[in-house]
Parts: C-alpha cells; structure tokens; sequence
C-alpha cells in the first residue's frame, strides 16, 4: 500500500509574488556569479570550468554564470519515485503527491520523555524501522539514529541493511562518502535482482547538503559520482540560518539558500546529466536569546511556503522542514508548531515534509513525538482531501424527506456518508468530560507514549528472503574489513 497521497488539492497558501520570486532569483544569480562557492573538488573544479564557470584553484571559489544555472535546470530530472522493499510501498516526487519521513539520524536518542538522554544504537535503528513500518502516515522510514558505536568509514552500509529488514518502505539515512557508497548500491543491486532494476526502482537518496554560507563538503559530491551509476535521485538541501549563516531578513536568507540549491543543481548535472533533483528548501532562522536555530517559529512558515513557490518556480520537485516542533515533548507547543507550519507547507504545494520524529533542535529523536506528527499528519491530510459536491452529496432528497426541524441522525444517507466525511483521531481526545476523567484524565502526551509502546510490542515488517539476508551480511562484512 502507498502512503504517499494522489492529487494535491486546491487549497493553496503563497507569500510570494511573481515579482518577489523574480528578484530572489536575479539575487541568487547575482549572489553566484559574484560572489560564488567554494567547491573543495579538483574534477568538479574542472567540470565547472569546462562548462563555462570562472574558477579559483587556490581558493577552490567558483563563480557560476547565470547560463550555466539555466542549462542545469532544465536537464535535471524533475519527477522520481522510490520504492520499498514492497514495491507497493512507494514515495513520488514531482507527481503531485506529498510524502513524509521521519529523520535520517540523530546522535541522540530519548526512550522516555523528560529523561536524560544517550547515544544512540544500531537497534535503534532497527527499532525506528520497525516502528515507522506500522505508521500509516510516514511513507519513507528514516534510521532515527546515526549510531556513533559503529565506525564511520561503513556505519551508512549497516544501517541501510538494518532498515531494509526492518520496514518494506523507502528508507533515509545519512550516506558518507564514495566508498562507503559502493556498498550501498550493491545492497540496492542484491534487492532488485540485478543493476537496471536498482537504477529503475530506487530505494533511498542521498542528500546533498551544502554548508552555508555557500561551501560544499567534499565527501557530499564525490559520493554523487558512484550514486549517479544508478542515477540515484538527490535532494540538494542546504540549512542557511538567518542571522547566522545568512543575512538577518527573510528576503537575504531566501536568495542565500537558492543560491546553494541552484550550485548544488548545477553539480548534479556536471556529474550526470538529467540526474533526478529535490529542491531541498530547508532555510532557518537563528533564535539570538538562545543562540541556536529556531526549528518552527512563525519564520518557518514563510520559509516553507516560499522555498515551495521558488522549487516550483524551476519546475522541481520540493522539500522542506515543517511539521517540526521546538518542544522537548509531544505538548500542546508541538502541536501548534508542527500544525500550523506542516498546514501552510501541504497547502503551499511541497512534495515532502521532514524530518520527522526531532525532539526540539536537533536535540533527540523521539518515537512519541514522530507519533503526534503522525496523528498531525492525518489531520493536515484531512484538510486537503478533494470534497465531494455531487448530487448524491448535496442530499437535497434527504433534505427533503428529513424536512424543518427534523433530524438527519437516523438516516441511510448519514450511515452511507460519515466514514468518508469525517475525520476519526487516533490520538487526540473527544471524550465527554466524565469520561476523560474515568479514563484517568489523560493527555495527549500520555496516550502518545501508551500507543508507542503498544506498536512496539505487537508490529513486526515481514522479514526478508533468506536468500537477501545472507546478501546483506556479506556486504556489511565486505564494509567493514574495507572501512576499518
């Protein structure tokens, strides 16, 4: 079954004007051809030159003509599916549909809410797979931990083999460099069958981020030239701060970070051409009374309806982080946040909200509060749905038969509709006042962690064949005698 949605109703949110989006491009441009990024790589130096680009070898600065950017998007590939291991279980990108994960990895992990903290595991992992695998409402099942225990040079490798037998989705996870990244497509290659099915039935991506203000990490683009084998999709999402790592406006922060989606646009499509790309538009603000990024103030609501209007703008698929909370906990402050951003954000038109499943900035990850995004999910779903105005749901004849006065409670027409007209909560409470009490007065944060302890008692994925699982050990074994 595919949990990412059909058509992407009417409701539309825009903040920007054409003209604004016109002039946050000719700045980015500008930002670009001035100014440029640095680019620690000698062959993509070398590609970026060839292709017309100015370069500085001892700065390794690239200034990129505004051409250049224009020949960049229009070949990259601009619609691209994954698939799970359940080929049932897909996520599509540029297709009008919206899809969400939960969080590639943190270093942290909370069990229970309002604990100290720990490192995070490799069962983790396996625990974030097998929990994200029962969620109706996260199409793609990110690792939720990024466990420091297992040493880096093959650390990606286990964890994607962990997660594919763990959950049928699409998986997200933090890919780490070129070598690392060979193994990684001979496990995609184990799952097809052979090398044209895992270049045509994708199952992850790896993410471009760029540092801002506009670097790239060496291993982020050399890693593209092993993953364009099998013309992997790349979401390109760098994470400008305003105040910080961008100018302190809106208007400053929105043209520093297309700058470095459109320099990451033009990477991509120097390694490959026609390479599938996300616009990643993940922009922040920076809190200057606590001195870290703000995940979900009122900012990243107009960030993520513009990044939305400028990705559509280039015709490319969109990324952005809504739904996100700042709260340490599944309360009423991580509901407003995560509501209100991830309501504008659908509206706006993005094609995948994340990362799902943060407790506050980047402190955590946490099951309970992935399972309120997932209930928030559900509702911001609700709201998009495609309403019925047929003659069969007019009900003029029932209106008729139930006449002045009269009640429609009772009628074949209320049985035959209510399912599909109205939205049923898992999580939230509707209860008479009485029966709240009886029922120990609960908060949401407490049927959340009641229900997260439940899935994880009773879900389990369908294994993998015995035949993919003897594949996977030898990989993650030939991982790590080379990463070691």
């Amino acid at each position: 079954m595919t949990t990412s949605r059909g058509k992407i109703a009417r409701m539309q949110s825009r903040i920007l004007t054409d003209d604004q989006i016109t002039r946050i491009h000719d700045a980015s441009l500008s930002i670009l051809e001035r100014t440029g990024v640095i680019i620690p790589h000698q062959d993509m130096l070398n590609r970026c030159e060839d292709a017309g680009a100015s370069v500085d070898r001892t700065e390794q600065r690239v200034r990129i003509p505004a051409d250049l950017v224009a020949r960049a998007i229009e070949t990259a590939g601009k619609q691209f599916t994954l698939f799970g291991r359940d080929m049932e279980q897909t996520a599509r990108f540029g297709q009008g549909a919206r899809n969400y994960n939960s969080i590639a990895g943190e270093a942290s992990w909370v069990d229970d809410i309002g604990t100290q903290r720990r490192f995070t595991t490799m069962n983790d992992v396996a625990t974030a797979a097998r929990f994200c695998d029962a969620l109706t409402h996260i199409n793609i099942a990110g690792a939720m931990s990024d466990p420091h225990e297992t040493p880096v040079g093959y650390r990606c490798v286990e964890v994607c083999a962990t997660l594919l037998r763990n959950t049928t989705k699409p998986v997200m996870f933090w890919f780490h460099d070129r070598e690392s990244a060979k193994y990684i497509i001979e496990i995609l290659i184990a799952l097809r069958g052979d090398e044209a099915a895992a270049g045509k039935y994708p199952l992850c991506y790896p993410f471009l981020e760029p540092i801002s203000p506009l670097r790239f990490p060496f291993h982020g683009i050399d890693l593209l030239y092993e993953t364009a084998r099998l013309n992997m999709p790349v979401p390109v999402g760098p994470m400008a701060q305003m105040g910080l790592s961008a100018p302190c406006s809106i208007g400053g922060t929105l043209a520093v970070e297309n700058a470095e989606i459109l320099a990451g646009v033009c990477i991509t499509q120097l390694i490959s051409p026609g390479m599938p790309v996300c616009y990643g538009g993940i922009c922040h603000a920076f809190d200057m009374s606590t001195t870290q990024m703000i995940f979900c103030g009122p900012e990243q609501a107009i960030f993520g309806v513009a990044m939305t209007q400028m990705g559509k703008h280039y015709g490319l698929p969109v990324y952005i982080n809504v739904g996100l909370t700042d709260s340490k906990r599944p309360d009423a402050q991580a509901g407003m946040e995560a509501g209100i951003t991830l309501a504008m954000g659908a509206a706006a038109g993005a094609d995948i909200f994340g990362h799902m499943g943060i407790c506050g900035v980047d402190q955590a990850a946490s099951l309970d509060i992935l399972l309120l995004q997932n209930e928030i999910i559900s509702y911001v779903e609700s709201t998009m749905r495609t309403v019925n105005f047929s003659d069969e749901a007019l009900g003029l004849g029932v209106v008729d038969e139930v006449g002045p006065g009269g009640s429609f409670i009772d009628s074949m027409h209320t049985a035959e509709h209510f399912r599909q007209e109205l939205w049923f909560p898992q999580l939230l409470d509707r209860d008479y006042y009485q029966a709240w009490l009886d029922g120990g007065a609960r908060s949401t944060e407490d049927r959340c962690v009641t229900e997260a302890r439940r899935i994880m008692s009773e879900h389990e994925a369908p294994p993998v064949s015995d035949e993919l699982d003897s594949a996977l050990s030898a990989i993650v074994e030939a991982s790590r005698r080379q990463g070691t």
